[in-house]
């Protein structure tokens, strides 16, 4: 019987604390779009992407003209010469997917380039919404910009425009 008293009053008092918490929410989206900055960066970003991009097409159509030729030519050569062409052109594939990792891959010059452009805004980001949850003493503070939890959100507790105007963008 103690158990059940001892446990109900544990119950009673987590439920307590858990509905004495605030909670609120962001969305970081809608935030993000209106830093003109942030814009700039995306801008800056897609330029940067559509010449690397076109580069590498430029090099792909460069290899496809090789192996065209290579083909037309074929019955001419040698089978020395064939393995020189086949070579040179496995090799003209092995360095334009290297490029394109240099770009494109995980570590390459475009999430460089991002890493340089936007982690500065988001840290910001990051900042204001931390000191937005140590003024109002909220627990939690939701992103909604995946929408992908969150079933329900009463506008009330959109702090989204508080961000905007701690980081300087709105009245």
């Amino acid at each position: 019987m103690k158990k059940i008293i001892a446990s109900s009053v544990a119950l009673f008092l987590f439920m307590g604390v858990t509905l004495a918490q605030k909670f609120a929410f962001v969305d970081t989206d809608y935030i993000l779009q209106n830093i003109p900055s942030y814009n700039a960066a995306q801008e800056e970003l897609n330029k940067v992407s559509e010449a690397w991009e076109g580069e590498i097409t430029v090099e792909y159509e460069a290899i496809e003209q090789l192996y065209k030729t290579y083909q037309s030519e074929r019955v001419l050569l040698t089978d020395e010469m064939k393995k020189k062409r086949e070579e040179e052109i496995i090799a003209k594939e092995r360095q334009v997917k290297e490029l394109q990792s240099k770009y494109f891959g995980p570590e390459g010059d475009l999430s460089k380039k991002r890493q340089e452009l936007v982690k500065p805004i988001q840290d910001a980001l990051y900042k204001a919404v931390k000191e937005l949850s140590a003024e109002g003493s909220y627990a939690v503070i939701f992103d909604t910009s995946s929408g992908a939890a969150v079933l329900y959100s009463n506008p009330r507790y959109d702090l989204s425009d508080e961000v905007l105007k701690k980081l300087g963008y709105k009245n």
